[in-house]
């Protein structure tokens, strides 16, 4: 059976990409490498550093999607309280997407924001995976 490892994406601002995953999705830093002349960052969550990791690559366009597409990342938050207060820094920061919702099971309660590079992260409480 194969795992999941890591996902690596090619960004514009690889240094805000990084600030954004660490503020917004706690994420940390696990690899600062320099090869071939290129700054590639691996983050994880603490403690989950050996399962899976988000690679961080220069050179990428910037992401842009069609208003009806929606691919994105979603992070798991402890409570309500906590999608709450990444909207409201996102709004304050310019990049709230979805306003904080409630759907019923198993979405549950989340909210939308775009990273630097114009992904749309989901953060959410009450979802269960599989």
């Amino acid at each position: 059976m194969a795992h999941l490892t890591h996902i690596a994406l090619h960004v514009k601002d690889v240094d805000a990409c990084v600030l954004f995953y660490k503020n917004y999705a706690g994420l940390k830093l696990v690899r600062d490498r320099h090869v071939h002349g290129k700054h590639i960052i691996w983050l994880a969550e603490s403690g989950k550093e050996s399962q899976f990791i988000f690679v961080l690559l220069p050179g990428g366009p910037g992401h842009q999607q069609s208003q009806n597409d929606f691919s994105h990342f979603g992070f798991a938050l402890s409570s309500k309280e906590n999608v709450d207060k990444v909207a409201i820094k996102a709004k304050e920061d310019g990049i709230l997407l979805w306003p904080p919702k409630q759907e019923p099971f198993p979405v549950g309660y989340y909210c939308g924001v775009l990273d630097p590079d114009g992904n749309r992260v989901e953060f959410s409480y009450g979802q269960p995976l599989g």
